[in-house]
């Protein structure tokens, strides 16, 4: 089982001063750290079409992008060329471990874990990202810069890769296996394979209002509600005919907020919009249906297991009522199955036991 090793610090002096505040580099966070999977499977998964895969490389002198899946890599050569392949916990029981060392940060921050195979001389260029991410060295060595947060120039070095003028590092390592380097949004960050290497990137992404706001919008028409008129009987005289006056804009906002006032709604919305996962999940159809029995049968002699990728979550507002969300559905199986549910959500691997609780 993989355990983070934290020398220089503790996880609440972590989430203090580093988190979203600054990068910093965790030597040996993963000790006797391999790969959790072989260039071999990892290339493999790239042929898949339900697997977002790209490639990124340099011809000519000028950045190079495309898109899987692959078939062969024969026309890249030995250097300068790098395979990055999104969500592989969500087809690699062994790469999903990889998420369970960060269980301090709420999986419903969780984006995926990316991981990128680099030939020597390979990366992906000076970039910056919107979302936290623990980069993790696997095999080979990488050198990495960070530069500060501040107004960087970013330009499409391709139509696929928005790139960052160059930048002063504040941070300049070579990465060996199993060290981590941390690097919060919004920090250029360059790094280039100094031999054949991997690295195992977890990536943890905030939303943004406007996001949110688009999906509860969405989750309320869905759901048919919100549909009461704006009312206004016994209003006075209105004088300007172009004017939206002082009152009419309060009542205009308490009738917007008072979507935002439903903590059920909300709930429901925040429990839906964040499960959904935005890559395809390794699923297979039962060879054999079950019924309840059957199922019950089944886990008393081996656990259930939620497969890779999978987002289940539970909200305080309707937890009560057993009440779970999973991958973008709500389910509510009543009072007495609040410890179930919370359990189900809470652990990867849930006993009968669990369940019956």
């Amino acid at each position: 089982m993989l355990k983070l090793n934290l020398a220089e610090f503790t996880l609440d002096h972590f989430m203090q001063h580093y988190w979203q505040q600054k990068p910093v580099v965790i030597r040996q966070g993963f000790k006797q750290f391999q790969d959790l999977i072989s260039p071999e499977d990892l290339a493999g998964l790239a042929c898949e079409e339900e697997v977002y895969s790209g490639l990124v490389y340099k011809k000519r002198g000028k950045w190079q992008a495309e898109t899987g899946p692959f078939e062969s890599y024969d026309h890249l050569g030995k250097t300068g060329w790098s395979l990055i392949v999104q969500a592989v916990n969500h087809w690699s029981p062994e790469v999903a471990e990889l998420v369970k060392p960060f269980a301090f940060i709420p999986k419903w921050r969780l984006d995926d874990v990316m991981i990128s195979y680099s030939t020597p001389k390979g990366g992906v260029g000076p970039h910056i990202d919107l979302y936290d991410v623990f980069i993790c060295q696997g095999s080979g060595r990488r050198q990495w810069r960070v530069g500060a947060r501040g107004e960087h120039r970013q330009c499409a070095a391709h139509a696929a890769l928005l790139h960052v003028d160059p930048f002063e590092a504040i941070i300049d390592v070579e990465l060996l296996p199993g060290d981590i380097l941390y690097i919060p949004p919004g920090f250029p960050h360059d790094g280039v394979s100094l031999e054949t290497s991997m690295s195992f990137s977890v990536g943890f992404r905030g939303k943004s209002a406007c996001d949110m706001l688009s999906g509860l919008a969405d989750h309320v028409i869905d759901k048919e509600l919100g549909s009461t008129l704006f009312s206004d009987p016994g209003r006075p005289i209105h004088k300007n005919q172009g004017q939206i006056n002082a009152s009419d804009f309060a009542l205009i906002k308490a009738q917007l907020q008072s979507i935002l006032d439903d903590d059920t709604l909300v709930a429901d919305f925040a429990g839906s919009f964040l499960s959904k996962t935005k890559c395809a999940l390794d699923l297979q159809p039962l060879d054999d249906t079950m019924d309840e029995a059957d199922l019950l049968n089944t886990l008393k002699t081996q656990p259930l297991v939620r497969t890779g990728g999978l987002r289940c979550f539970y909200v305080d507002a309707t937890v009560g009522e057993g009440a779970c969300y999973v991958d973008g559905e709500r389910h509510a199986f009543g009072l007495k199955a609040q410890a179930a549910a919370i359990a189900l959500c809470d652990h990867d691997t849930v006993s009968h036991a669990q369940l019956r609780t």
